[in-house]
């Protein structure tokens, strides 16, 4: 028997631009807020406690561990309230204006402000997050299984592209991430939060809702009628042990993720002590492999499968994590063994490729492995699990690093990243794509049937 999401039709073209351009708008605020710049400007001028920015780093990593927390809380519950009442693209629209106004809002934060900062990070980060499994929801529903890697390594694409000409047209307008450029570079809040609005506009245009809205039994609330979904999904979860088995994956590798996302350009400050033409260079070069590894691997995807790419993705992780960690060596070695003389911080961008690539491809491979075993009818219920696992894989793997470069510096607490990415390829190894899909559409049928 073919499964119902095997035909789901491919949805018009303009449809899925629409809902690739989210991906294209929301990236301006990882970068932007969480990656390059904010981050940056938290650690250095607004708490400032040099050298070592140790502090300033915990309260950066706390900020952003309570707003994933409070996303954990959140998303499985809302996810069942919209496929309960057929609501997704309202859900969507909420998350998307608190996201803008919150994150324009970072301009009125003086250095020094340490708790106005940080309330202002925990609420547009968490709007963000909401906003990031909601839109994710939608991607079963535009198209069939085999078309999700593509669908989804375009929306990735566009996203880092997105990424590169927001940052791109901040750091020339915008200047330095410094004290005395203050007056100028506290404009990333605001211009942030103008490039989501505009850039998400095509989403709430094209993109449809699909499904039916079911009507709540007397005296019964939304809410209630969503967690009461969400316990029953729960105490049948065993039922999807290969997605459950996917979830535990994500978890770990979204954990090593969001340190990468989150410190990255903090590490090539504080341990590389890059210039900042590098800088500006490294965001370039991870901006294009990302937008190059999330389309490529898509399209390889749909002829090797799901499960096999997104090991590939993990793979490659590993040894993008140990060129970071190996950047000094890897600069003594190439002086002593090949004579050329290159400073740790132009090593460092060679890191940056294989970070970029791995990141646009093994978060795209992700998110459409879980399209693929999800049933219909429940994608932004188990959607809200996968950002329930992400996020809590954020809290995770961010205090940890926080904490751990807490006692031993940045330089080697890098190396918790390589055991997440070891840890989420041994927890996906159980996982059978087929069996999985076949799991979804006998789930689908029984729906049917009731």
């Amino acid at each position: 028997m073919s499964s119902s999401k095997t035909l789901t039709p491919l949805a018009p073209k303009r449809e899925i631009f629409g809902w690739a351009m989210f991906d294209f708008a929301n990236q301006g605020y990882t970068l932007l807020i969480i990656t390059v710049i904010y981050g940056d400007l938290f650690t250095r001028v607004i708490v400032a406690d040099a050298p070592d920015y140790r502090l300033g780093n915990l309260l950066w990593s706390l900020a952003l561990a309570v707003s994933y927390l409070m996303v954990v809380v959140a998303n499985p519950v809302c996810g069942a309230m919209m496929d309960y009442a057929c609501q997704r693209k309202r859900y969507l629209f909420i998350s998307y204006l608190l996201t803008v106004v919150t994150t324009a809002s970072l301009y009125f934060v003086e250095p020094g402000w340490l708790i106005p900062a940080m309330l202002l990070i925990i609420a547009s980060n968490f709007a963000y997050a909401l906003g990031e499994g909601f839109i994710a929801s939608f991607l079963p529903d535009l198209g069939p299984r085999k078309a999700l890697g593509w669908i989804s390594g375009l929306g990735w694409g566009l996203g880092y592209i997105g990424g590169l000409i927001a940052t791109a047209f901040t750091l020339f307008f915008l200047g330095d991430v410094t004290a005395e450029n203050y007056a100028t570079i506290r404009w990333v809040g605001p211009f942030a939060g103008i490039f989501f609005l505009l850039a998400a506009i095509p989403t709430f245009i094209w993109l449809r809702e699909r499904g039916s809205r079911k009507g709540l039994p007397e005296g019964q609330s939304l809410f209630s009628a969503g967690v009461q979904r969400l316990q029953a999904t729960w105490r049948e979860m065993h039922y999807f042990r290969d997605l459950r088995s996917l979830l535990v994956s994500i978890f770990f590798a979204m954990a090593g993720i969001y340190i990468i996302i989150s410190f990255s350009f903090i590490y090539g400050s504080q341990v590389i002590g890059w210039d900042e033409e590098v800088r500006v260079l490294m965001f370039v070069i991870v901006q294009i492999t990302a937008a190059v590894g999330a389309i490529g691997f898509g399209f390889i995807q749909s002829h090797i499968g799901a499960r096999t790419t997104y090991i590939i993705t993990l793979l490659l992780w590993l040894v993008a994590i140990l060129a970071i960690w190996q950047t000094p060596s890897l600069t003594a070695v190439m002086h002593q063994w090949l004579g050329v003389e290159w400073q740790a911080q132009y090593v460092f961008l060679f890191a940056g490729v294989l970070s970029g690539l791995s990141l646009g491809s093994s978060q795209s491979a992700g998110r459409a492995l879980v399209g693929i075993l999800t049933p219909q009818g429940k994608s932004a219920e188990f959607f809200g699990f996968w950002g329930m696992s992400a996020k809590l894989a954020a809290v995770f793997g961010i205090l940890g690093l926080g904490l751990i470069q807490w006692v031993f510096g940045l330089a080697d607490a890098i190396l918790f990243c390589l055991a997440l990415f070891v840890i989420a390829i041994i927890t996906l190894l159980p996982v059978n794509e087929q069996r999985g899909e076949q799991a979804a559409d006998a789930w689908q049928d029984r729906d049917a049937s009731e």
